[in-house]
């Protein structure tokens, strides 16, 4: 019998339609970066750059004479940041893709493949950007970061002064409940000074302070030890030092803000009776009215929802902006802060419906906003203790979470005013919701409910 020619494999993968013809991708190293265009535009497609400002430049003027359009770069630790500022100016269109959306097949990790891999991606459209917010915004967000930044410095000196104290066996900030306080600061100065007599230092007592002298004379009864005050004197200048520069910042916040165009007039619109907040002011909030900047920047005045305090409207403002339309709908929104569900299903099953992980400082925010609504007699209130007691406090914070989302996302991006009363349909039917499942449990144990 006649053997049977073997027949050639063919290969009908058909290659995917290029929809970024003048497209290029960036490999973003500390020292070097790697750009890969287009074959036909180059006799070398791939080109070796050193990170220095010029040779960024030259980079740029580069994909100019190669006719490119769109880069595509991943956002590599900060180095990415010159990069983009450059080639922004130049006028390309830049996007940043997540690095764990863009692996390539195990075992071909170098960089000249790494910046081909992401211009063939950018060229066949596979790739979607990252969102940034305008210039404007970024520049005010790198100032609130720093800020935050220089807050946990200061937190972190008042914990080195509780040490030095407790060295001593000082119990002053035990009685005491902010040692960074008029009294506190008072007494430190005056051990700083070489006072060592408590009862001197008791009479520098506020009257707002519940301890009474004797008990602060104890607290200040110690064994003084001369490298102990040294390194008290030395925390409690930084702390200082940290708090004038956190006031500068502050001015330089306000300065920023106030070269933003308005949304709204101040002026024209009602002002709305002030919520009666129960919780004291923090000794770390801005020094200059950031609750009218805020609503006069977002439309809308944000701290009348339950929980959302000035700060959190400004993380808002800086991280996202007053412009939503990068975000088609409100799911979209809360998709990218990763407080939805991701359904991971195989065979038919899901096998996990947990949140994204990630770090949006958004979504931390409006965490915290959430936590606060516990004893919030309110409807947000009540949505989150019945999260609570139906699934426990992590998820109840997260839905939360998502439920603030979503209405400040309609506020700001409709300029509407936050009105509770909406909810009271919502409450009504969860209110005849309650009463049905009541009257159930009490028929399946035999009995009947009559009215009180």
């Amino acid at each position: 019998m006649a053997k049977q020619k073997r027949q050639k494999s063919k290969n009908n993968i058909k290659p995917m339609h290029v929809l970024q013809p003048n497209s290029a991708g960036i490999d973003v190293g500390a020292t070097e970066i790697y750009v890969a265009v287009p074959d036909d535009r180059s006799s070398k497609a791939v080109r070796r750059f050193d990170t220095f400002t010029e040779d960024l430049h030259g980079a740029a003027k580069w994909l100019k004479e190669c006719g490119i359009e769109s880069i595509a770069m991943e956002s590599t630790g900060v180095y990415w940041i010159p990069i983009f500022q450059i080639l922004d100016t130049y006028g390309f269109d830049v996007i940043l893709v997540n690095a764990r959306h863009v692996k390539n097949v195990p075992g071909r990790k170098t960089d000249v493949q790494d910046c081909q891999w992401l211009q063939y991606l950018h060229s066949v459209g596979l790739l979607r950007g990252s969102f940034r917010p305008d210039q404007d915004i970024c520049a005010v967000r790198s100032l609130l970061r720093h800020r935050d930044n220089m807050v946990k410095d200061a937190s972190s000196h008042v914990q080195h002064i509780h040490k030095s104290l407790t060295q001593m066996n000082l119990q002053i900030h035990n009685v005491i409940s902010d040692i960074t306080g008029v009294t506190g600061l008072a007494i430190i100065d005056a051990i700083l000074a070489g006072e060592q007599d408590p009862y001197i230092w008791a009479d520098l007592k506020r009257p707002r302070i519940k301890a009474d002298r004797q008990t602060i004379v104890n607290s200040l009864t110690g064994d003084y030890r001369s490298e102990h005050i040294f390194t008290l004197k030395q925390t409690l200048q930084s702390y200082r030092k940290y708090c004038q520069m956190i006031q500068d910042c502050d001015a330089e916040i306000e300065r920023h803000l106030k070269e933003f165009d308005s949304r709204i007039d101040l002026d024209d619109c009602p002002k709305p009776p002030e919520k009666k907040l129960k919780r004291k002011p923090r000794g770390n909030e801005p020094t200059f009215d950031l609750k009218s900047h805020m609503h006069r920047l977002l439309g809308t005045d944000l701290t009348r929802i339950d929980g959302i305090s000035d700060l959190t409207a400004h993380v808002f403002f800086t991280e996202v902006g007053p412009d939503l339309s990068k975000f088609n709908n409100a799911n979209h929104f809360c998709s990218w802060l990763g407080l939805c569900p991701i359904k991971k299903i195989s065979g038919g099953k899901i096998l996990s419906s947990h949140t994204r992980p990630g770090s949006n400082r958004v979504a931390q925010a409006l965490r915290i906003s959430a936590n606060s609504l516990w004893n919030c007699k309110s409807y947000l209130g009540d949505y989150f203790r019945r999260m609570r007691a139906r699934h426990g406090a992590p998820k109840a914070i997260t839905a939360t979470a998502h439920k603030l989302a979503r209405i400040i996302y309609h506020l700001v991006k409709e300029q509407r005013a936050f009105n509770e009363t909406i909810f009271s349909e919502q409450e009504k039917n969860h209110q005849i919701r309650l009463r049905k499942r009541v009257i159930n449990q009490a028929k399946s144990l035999g009995l009947q409910l009559v009215p009180a």
